[in-house]
C-alpha cells in the first residue's frame, strides 16, 4: 500500500463515506462545501454535475493544502430536464411521477484534487428505468421519509429500490458514489494500489 497522504472527504454524505469503506478507504476528515447548487441557464446534467464536483474540491482544498481532497456530486435528469434534492414531500412526489413508467439518468461527477493541486475528474452515468408506480406506493414512499435530501427523490438503496425495472450502470453510482471510477481516480493519484 502507498503512503497515504490525509485525505479529505467533501461531503457529509454517509452514504459516501459507506461506499468508500467498501474499497477500504476512510477519509482522514469530512468537511462538506457550501455552495449553491442551482444550475446555471441552459446548464445540461453533465455539466452541473462536473461543476458541482470540481467547485466542492476547489472550496474544501482551500483549507486544506498538502492533503488529497475527493468530492463527489449526484444529478439525478429526465431528458435535459434536473430534478431537484427533494425537500419537501411535494418535490418528491412530483419527481416520482415524473420518474413513473420512465427511464432517467442518475450523473456523478467526482473531482480529486492532490496536494500539489493536480486534479483529476470523471463522470459517471447510470441509465435508471422505474416500472409505473401506483399513487399508494408514493404515498407509502413519501411516508418512509426517504426522499428527503435525495437528488430525484428517491435513494435507491432503500424501499425505492423495487421501483427499478432496469439498471444499466454504475449501481453505486446511483447511491451517490460510482465505486470503480472513485478507484481510478484515487489509483491515479498514487493514493491506492
Amino acid at each position: 500500500m502507498p503512503q497515504n497522504p490525509h485525505l479529505v472527504l467533501a461531503s457529509a454524505s454517509p452514504r459516501r463515506r459507506d461506499l468508500l469503506a467498501q474499497i477500504g478507504v476512510t477519509p482522514d476528515l469530512i468537511e462538506s462545501a457550501d455552495l449553491d447548487e442551482t444550475p446555471h441557464k441552459g446548464e445540461l446534467p453533465r455539466q452541473l454535475a462536473a461543476r458541482l464536483s470540481l467547485a466542492k474540491a476547489r472550496a474544501v482544498k482551500a483549507g486544506h493544502s498538502g492533503r488529497l481532497v475527493l468530492a463527489a456530486d449526484t444529478v439525478v435528469a429526465c431528458g435535459r430536464r434536473i430534478l431537484p434534492k427533494a425537500e419537501t414531500q411535494a418535490q418528491a412526489r412530483r419527481c416520482l411521477e415524473l420518474l413513473s413508467g420512465r427511464q432517467h439518468q442518475v450523473l456523478t461527477g467526482i473531482a480529486l484534487i492532490d496536494a500539489h493541486d493536480v486534479t483529476w475528474r470523471r463522470v459517471c452515468v447510470t441509465r435508471v428505468a422505474f416500472r409505473r408506480l401506483h399513487p399508494d406506493e408514493m404515498a407509502h414512499y413519501m411516508a418512509l421519509g426517504e426522499w428527503r435530501g435525495k437528488a430525484g427523490g428517491y435513494a435507491i438503496q432503500g424501499y425505492a429500490e423495487c421501483f427499478v425495472k432496469s439498471l444499466n450502470g454504475s449501481y453505486s453510482n446511483v447511491v451517490g458514489l460510482p465505486l470503480l471510477e472513485t478507484a481510478l481516480l484515487l489509483r491515479a493519484a498514487n493514493y491506492l494500489i
